[in-house]
């Protein structure tokens, strides 16, 4: 790989690759019709990134009454990335090549063994396994891109201090230089929720969204904004905002360090599970069907076993979150205004009828409404999300000159 230009723009030829890269197949026509550069410059600057495998000449396009024109496309070959979701329920790592073709993805329970240490163990053994298994070298490894639950260091690819993870250990992990030391690649950071939105933008690519927010429902809330087609940076990589947005000033916390009244006390795992807790505690009939366990052991793979029992009164408490998470929503998509917001999380990939109620509670206070409407999704990725924005994180950083 050759190193970027000492001024810190890219170059010429790394913008036509990102071009063809977003486009698939392209000719030097429509390249033309973009970049503002003479044939020949974009002829030669074509010709040395074929002999430089960085892209592949695919064929020829139709006739327009001349010589048919050449085709243009990305060497999947030239290089490969590993994608790492570092997050409290599960975590995930990809592996994929320069059109981000998912080639392995793998996914693990993070459970109170999963400290840093032996999860970074785990990445590594995966990361040989799978080279090996596609007969890939590492030296065609260019990095591995990290999402993390925050709040982070980025530049200094550090995870600070998040909150409610099972196992011990996870304060100030700098969980890049640890990769890094193990595995040989060049590792990025970036906050998971900003990796999910990446990704799913990257997967709507052809429908060109320019303005995107993406609300993750689980462990806890996470949430991140594309404005102008590019990720919003805060001066802090906190996750927490949409969480700590208070929705009821006299209503409860979850934790000591969080507001009262915030969404993230009515809309996360941890919320259902001390409210269901609660409710086993004062003894109410049938509430939890019989349990044969103490009270404050119920966890939310109990309560969706009870909600797939039909039990009317689990439905109604993640009915009542889904509600509050509409209106939280709402009030994001006031101030914002996005064209596209994506879920994703627990709680809403796990039951339908939470994220159909979450969208239209949304729906029904959103102030322009029915002039302005976002488009509502789960995603094209899904669970996948993260470990895709992550190495596509690195893979947008790849230097060419």
């Amino acid at each position: 790989m050759s190193n970027q230009r000492s001024n810190g723009m890219p170059s010429p030829k790394q913008l036509i690759y990102f071009y063809i890269a977003e486009n698939g197949i392209i000719s030097k026509a429509e390249l033309l019709a973009h970049f503002e550069m003479t044939s020949s410059t974009m002829t030669r600057l074509l010709e040395e990134m074929v002999l430089e495998r960085l892209i592949l000449a695919s064929g020829f396009g139709p006739s327009s009454g001349g010589r048919r024109p050449i085709l243009y496309e990305t060497n999947p070959e030239y290089g490969y990335f590993f994608g790492l979701e570092i997050s409290r329920f599960y975590s995930t790592l990809g592996f994929f090549d320069v059109r981000m073709n998912p080639k392995s993805l793998t996914r693990w329970r993070m459970d109170e063994d999963m400290t840093p240490e032996r999860v970074v163990d785990h990445v590594a053994s995966s990361m040989r396994a799978i080279l090996r298994d596609h007969r890939i070298d590492s030296s065609q490894v260019i990095g591995v891109g990290v999402g993390a639950v925050g709040p982070l260091d980025r530049e200094r690819g550090i995870i600070v201090k998040p909150l409610y993870f099972p196992s011990q250990g996870w304060v100030n992990v700098p969980i890049c230089r640890m990769l890094e030391e193990r595995t040989g690649f060049t590792a990025h950071l970036e906050n998971g929720a900003n990796a999910a939105l990446v990704g799913e933008q990257w997967a709507m690519r052809q429908s060109k969204p320019m303005h995107m927010m993406y609300v993750h429902a689980g462990v806890g809330l996470r949430s991140a904004i594309i404005s102008s087609g590019l990720i919003v940076h805060g001066s802090k990589d906190m996750e927490g905002a949409i969480g700590q947005m208070i929705i009821q000033t006299d209503g409860p916390r979850l934790n000591e360090g969080g507001n009262f009244g915030a969404l993230e006390a009515f809309v996360s795992v941890q919320a259902l599970e001390k409210h269901a807790q609660a409710q086993a505690k004062m003894g109410r009939s049938g509430w939890l069907g019989e349990i044969n366990f103490p009270p404050d052991r119920v966890r939310y793979d109990y309560l969706l076993q009870q909600l797939r029992g039909n039990n009317g009164h689990v439905e109604e408490l993640f009915q009542k979150s889904a509600s509050y998470l509409g209106i939280g929503l709402a009030n994001m998509i006031n101030m914002l205004h996005p064209e596209i917001v994506i879920l994703g999380g627990a709680l809403i990939n796990s039951y339908d009828k939470f994220y159909e109620t979450a969208i239209e509670i949304a729906r029904n206070n959103i102030y322009y409404y029915p002039e302005y409407e976002p488009i509502f999704s789960k995603g094209d990725l899904r669970e996948d999300a993260v470990a895709t924005g992550a190495a596509l994180s690195v893979w947008k950083a790849m230097r060419i000159e």
